[in-house]
């Protein structure tokens, strides 16, 4: 499995030869390329704990992670911020420690000029948030709308916010094979049951996007009775 590590800055090519002149942490689209390019379409592991960074950066790496034939899983060990938090969405699956979080908010610039000026970026600032709204979208199944208001009032996950919403699939570390002690003359509902259950809960209660076919309450109930079910029977799959 080739292993891919989103620490530090996410920065251009460019800058990332300044950051390495200095020993300073950073990650950039060439050094990402270079990993998924080296050798067979192995799976690809992608750990995550940064601030985020460049924006455009970002988005290289995004497109280059949704592109591998390869399937990609994201764990966020620490805090996935602003554009690494869009890197994290290119994720096949997308594992959170329960001690990390995903912040998200709008994008920021340095400008200066006339009124012109600013009210141009203003406007090339607003495309950008668009672009990563709907990066977050295609993840999460929100609507662009509410994204964009949770990018506007800065917006902190924690792990249980970010898989109910949708932006994580699981929290790490639940221990499947914890034995579970009791006290009792009958079998209890083992630990691996359990973690598939609450997976199960939190996918089901996500909100559905706007544009995609709505799945009626009556219908999601009858799949987690049926879930349920196959669960206990020891059948349940893992489901997308």
């Amino acid at each position: 499995m080739k292993t891919i590590d989103i620490k530090g800055a996410v920065v251009d090519d460019d800058t990332a030869v300044f950051y390495s002149f200095f020993g300073m942490s950073s990650v950039s689209p060439s050094a990402v390329s270079q990993v998924l390019n080296d050798g067979d379409d192995d799976d690809v592991q992608v750990n995550i704990a940064s601030n985020g960074g460049d924006v455009f950066a970002a988005s290289e790496i995004f497109t280059m992670l949704k592109s591998s034939s390869a399937t990609v899983t994201v764990n966020i060990q620490g805090l996935a911020a602003s554009a690494a938090s869009v890197i994290a969405m290119a994720g096949d699956k997308v594992n959170i420690s329960p001690t990390a979080q995903i912040m998200i908010h709008q994008a920021a610039v340095a400008a200066g000029g006339n009124k012109d000026d600013l009210a141009h970026e203003a406007t090339v600032l607003d495309g950008i948030d668009q672009s990563i709204a709907l990066a977050y979208a295609q993840k999460t199944g929100m609507s662009e709308d509410d994204l964009l208001n949770m990018m506007a009032q800065e917006t902190w996950l924690t792990a249980t916010d970010a898989v109910d919403k949708g932006f994580a699939d699981e929290i790490m570390f639940v221990e499947d094979n914890q034995p579970a002690f009791a006290n009792d003359v009958g079998a209890i509902v083992p630990k691996t049951a359990v973690n598939k259950l609450l997976n199960l809960i939190s996918k089901s209660e996500r909100p559905v996007n706007k544009q995609q076919n709505k799945t009626t309450d009556s219908h999601l109930t009858s799949d987690l009775k049926q879930s349920k079910v196959a669960i206990l029977m020891g059948k349940n799959k893992e489901t997308n």
